[in-house]
């Protein structure tokens, strides 16, 4: 069942840039981000209600890494997020924010002196050609003559901003429980979002939201935050972090396959050769 449970994690990783895409075409990146992390918090408090018995109150020496963790992994993370997704394709996307992993193992080394052995620095390499590939479609010369697009830019803003998220995590998970800090993050990233919410004008667009919008909202919600973020900790829980975040290269292939099938985008050679590479770089950076 754990297996299962990380396999569908994954999976439902992979969806989330094709919903994503579907909202972002509505909604303004910020409206997108709250309502998401709003109906995320409700349903992360009742669950922590339930598992652990309610929420640890906050003290002075937990509030500012929860804060921090709002503010990069909630706020600026789907900012960022819904922000490229408005022209960047879900496939792409997926695919550039596949390098997570490797930056966090890069930083990891850098930042908390985390040892990073001869095959990371390959799953590193690997993974940055990779990108490499899917960014200048194949033709790496093309970085030095075409700009990288706004949307792509927001993308590599998402990589930032989740490797800022999951080295402040490790500090704040050594007082507070894997849910508990996934909770706060999501409550204090969903009260930083809301005014920018309200200055796109959410409470006028509500009653036109579309159930196209509304159903992809809520599969972010439910599922892309909800279900696929305690399944995964679960795994981590039972088989390690590092056994358990090599199925994280499912992401960009279910996503790239999703993508081609809801929202018939294109799939290039160089978009699957990148992807091959990037996952190949990501497993290797996540072995011991």
């Amino acid at each position: 069942m754990i297996y299962l449970k990380l396999v569908l994690s994954a999976l439902i990783w992979g969806g989330t840039f094709v919903a994503g895409r579907l909202a972002a075409a509505e909604l303004g990146p910020f409206s997108c981000a709250f309502l998401r992390f709003a109906m995320a918090s409700v349903c992360l408090t009742f669950l922590a209600r339930l598992q652990e018995g309610g929420l640890p109150a906050l003290t002075r020496k937990t509030l500012p890494g929860v804060l921090l963790l709002g503010l990069s992994g909630v706020f600026a993370y789907n900012a960022f997020f819904f922000l490229g997704l408005q022209t960047v394709a879900a496939g792409r996307a997926a695919v550039i924010i596949a390098l997570n992993p490797v930056f966090i193992a890069l930083f990891a080394a850098l930042l908390l002196r985390e040892p990073l052995s001869g095959l990371r620095l390959t799953g590193i390499a690997l993974s940055v050609c990779g990108a490499i590939t899917v960014i200048s479609r194949a033709d790496p010369l093309a970085l030095f003559t075409h700009a990288l697009s706004a949307g792509d830019m927001a993308i590599f803003g998402c990589v930032a901003s989740w490797v800022t998220y999951s080295l402040a995590g490790r500090k704040v998970m050594a007082d507070l429980s894997p849910l508990a800090s996934v909770t706060w993050s999501c409550i204090t990233g969903a009260l930083m979002l809301f005014p920018f919410a309200l200055s796109e004008g959410l409470p006028a667009s509500m009653g036109s939201i579309s159930l196209t919008t509304w159903t992809s909202i809520t599969y972010l919600a439910l599922l892309g935050t909800v279900a696929a973020f305690t399944w995964f900790y679960q795994g981590v829980k039972a088989i390690g972090a590092s056994r358990a975040g090599v199925f994280i290269n499912i992401v960009p292939v279910s996503a790239i396959l999703l993508a081609a099938l809801l929202l018939d985008e294109p799939v290039a050679l160089s978009l699957l050769g990148g992807a091959v590479l990037v996952g190949c770089g990501v497993w290797l950076t996540n072995r011991h």
